[in-house]
Protein backbone atom coordinates (compact mmCIF):
# COMPACT_ATOMS: atom_id res chain seq x y z
CA UNK A 1 0.00 0.00 0.00
CA UNK A 2 1.38 3.59 -1.08
CA UNK A 3 1.99 6.30 2.07
CA UNK A 4 -0.25 9.17 1.36
CA UNK A 5 -0.78 12.12 3.48
CA UNK A 6 -2.54 15.44 2.50
CA UNK A 7 -1.74 18.69 3.58
CA UNK A 8 -2.81 22.49 3.07
CA UNK A 9 -0.81 23.42 -0.34
CA UNK A 10 0.39 27.53 0.70
CA UNK A 11 3.81 28.57 -0.48
CA UNK A 12 4.49 29.54 -3.46
CA UNK A 13 6.33 26.27 -4.44
CA UNK A 14 3.73 24.37 -3.20
CA UNK A 15 0.93 25.70 -5.76
CA UNK A 16 3.55 25.78 -8.95
CA UNK A 17 3.41 21.86 -7.96
CA UNK A 18 -0.42 21.89 -7.98
CA UNK A 19 -1.09 24.21 -11.24
CA UNK A 20 -0.46 20.85 -13.72
CA UNK A 21 -3.40 19.37 -11.87
CA UNK A 22 -5.17 22.25 -10.85
CA UNK A 23 -5.13 22.77 -15.29
CA UNK A 24 -6.39 19.43 -15.68
CA UNK A 25 -9.86 20.43 -14.51
CA UNK A 26 -9.43 24.47 -15.70
CA UNK A 27 -8.44 24.01 -19.21
CA UNK A 28 -9.36 27.05 -20.64
CA UNK A 29 -7.99 29.40 -17.21
CA UNK A 30 -4.40 31.06 -17.53
CA UNK A 31 -1.77 30.24 -14.66
CA UNK A 32 -1.89 33.65 -13.29
CA UNK A 33 -5.41 33.18 -12.61
CA UNK A 34 -5.17 29.97 -10.79
CA UNK A 35 -2.83 31.30 -8.71
CA UNK A 36 -5.19 34.51 -7.99
CA UNK A 37 -7.21 32.22 -5.72
CA UNK A 38 -3.80 31.42 -2.88
CA UNK A 39 -4.97 35.91 -2.03
CA UNK A 40 -8.82 34.58 -1.17
CA UNK A 41 -9.49 34.81 2.44
CA UNK A 42 -11.20 31.83 2.12
CA UNK A 43 -9.99 29.56 -0.16
CA UNK A 44 -7.88 26.80 1.26
CA UNK A 45 -6.26 24.42 -1.10
CA UNK A 46 -5.09 20.74 0.07
CA UNK A 47 -2.78 18.40 -1.47
CA UNK A 48 -2.49 14.53 -1.59
CA UNK A 49 0.95 13.23 -1.56
CA UNK A 50 1.88 9.83 -2.14
CA UNK A 51 4.97 7.82 -1.89
CA UNK A 52 6.86 8.22 -5.06
CA UNK A 53 6.06 4.13 -6.77
CA UNK A 54 9.79 4.50 -8.77
CA UNK A 55 13.38 4.29 -7.56
CA UNK A 56 14.25 7.62 -10.03
CA UNK A 57 11.84 9.87 -8.77
CA UNK A 58 13.78 13.03 -7.45
CA UNK A 59 11.58 13.55 -4.02
CA UNK A 60 10.70 10.19 -1.87
CA UNK A 61 6.81 11.80 -2.12
CA UNK A 62 4.65 13.26 -5.26
CA UNK A 63 1.92 15.48 -5.16
CA UNK A 64 -1.06 13.11 -6.69
CA UNK A 65 -4.66 15.00 -6.08
CA UNK A 66 -5.61 18.29 -5.36
CA UNK A 67 -8.73 19.97 -3.68
CA UNK A 68 -9.86 23.87 -3.71
CA UNK A 69 -12.29 24.42 -0.32
CA UNK A 70 -14.03 27.45 1.24
CA UNK A 71 -16.85 27.59 4.18
CA UNK A 72 -19.82 29.24 3.05
CA UNK A 73 -23.57 29.87 3.75
CA UNK A 74 -26.66 29.60 1.15
CA UNK A 75 -30.01 28.74 1.68
CA UNK A 76 -30.49 25.11 0.63
CA UNK A 77 -27.00 24.12 2.57
CA UNK A 78 -26.72 26.06 5.93
CA UNK A 79 -23.18 26.14 6.46
CA UNK A 80 -20.96 23.81 4.23
CA UNK A 81 -18.05 23.25 2.46
CA UNK A 82 -17.98 24.16 -1.13
CA UNK A 83 -15.80 22.10 -3.12
CA UNK A 84 -13.84 24.49 -5.86
CA UNK A 85 -11.37 22.05 -7.15
CA UNK A 86 -11.08 18.73 -7.23
CA UNK A 87 -8.86 17.02 -9.18
CA UNK A 88 -6.72 13.51 -9.22
CA UNK A 89 -4.01 13.63 -11.79
CA UNK A 90 -4.69 11.65 -14.63
CA UNK A 91 -1.88 9.32 -14.50
CA UNK A 92 -2.91 8.27 -10.48
CA UNK A 93 -7.08 8.13 -11.44
CA UNK A 94 -8.22 4.86 -10.13
CA UNK A 95 -6.01 4.26 -7.37
CA UNK A 96 -7.97 5.56 -4.33
CA UNK A 97 -6.21 9.03 -4.14
CA UNK A 98 -9.54 10.59 -4.77
CA UNK A 99 -11.85 8.99 -2.23
CA UNK A 100 -8.98 9.45 0.58
CA UNK A 101 -8.88 13.07 -0.48
CA UNK A 102 -12.86 13.46 -0.41
CA UNK A 103 -12.53 11.79 3.35
CA UNK A 104 -10.17 14.17 4.20
CA UNK A 105 -11.93 17.30 3.06
CA UNK A 106 -15.39 15.79 5.19
CA UNK A 107 -13.22 15.39 8.21
CA UNK A 108 -12.02 19.26 7.46
CA UNK A 109 -15.60 19.94 7.25
CA UNK A 110 -16.78 18.47 9.80
CA UNK A 111 -13.78 20.13 12.21
CA UNK A 112 -15.33 23.64 11.09
CA UNK A 113 -19.19 22.39 11.84
CA UNK A 114 -20.30 22.40 8.03
CA UNK A 115 -23.46 20.08 7.52
CA UNK A 116 -22.44 19.41 4.24
CA UNK A 117 -19.85 18.82 1.76
CA UNK A 118 -20.75 20.30 -1.49
CA UNK A 119 -19.57 21.02 -5.39
CA UNK A 120 -20.82 21.69 -9.09
CA UNK A 121 -19.68 18.82 -11.61
CA UNK A 122 -19.59 20.34 -14.97
CA UNK A 123 -22.15 18.78 -17.53
CA UNK A 124 -20.70 16.15 -19.67
CA UNK A 125 -18.71 15.14 -16.88
CA UNK A 126 -19.52 11.39 -16.03
CA UNK A 127 -16.70 9.70 -14.23
CA UNK A 128 -16.68 12.73 -12.05
CA UNK A 129 -20.34 12.48 -11.28
CA UNK A 130 -20.10 8.54 -10.94
CA UNK A 131 -16.92 9.17 -8.82
CA UNK A 132 -19.11 11.09 -5.86
CA UNK A 133 -22.15 9.06 -6.30
CA UNK A 134 -19.70 5.91 -5.80
CA UNK A 135 -18.72 8.29 -2.85
CA UNK A 136 -22.09 8.37 -1.89
CA UNK A 137 -22.94 12.06 -2.62
CA UNK A 138 -25.93 12.67 -3.52
CA UNK A 139 -27.76 14.81 -6.80
CA UNK A 140 -29.38 18.02 -5.63
CA UNK A 141 -30.82 20.13 -8.38
CA UNK A 142 -29.03 21.70 -11.21
CA UNK A 143 -26.68 25.13 -11.30
CA UNK A 144 -28.28 27.59 -13.92
CA UNK A 145 -25.70 30.62 -14.65
CA UNK A 146 -25.18 33.27 -17.62
CA UNK A 147 -21.94 34.58 -18.72
CA UNK A 148 -22.50 38.89 -17.97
Amino acid sequence: MVETRVEELTTEAEWTAALPIMRQLWTDADEEFVRSWADEDDYRLFGLLAEADDESASECERLVAVAGVSVQRVLHHARHAWVHDFVVDESHRGEGHGAELLSFVESWASDRDCEYVALAVREGNDAALDFYESESMERWGYVVEREL
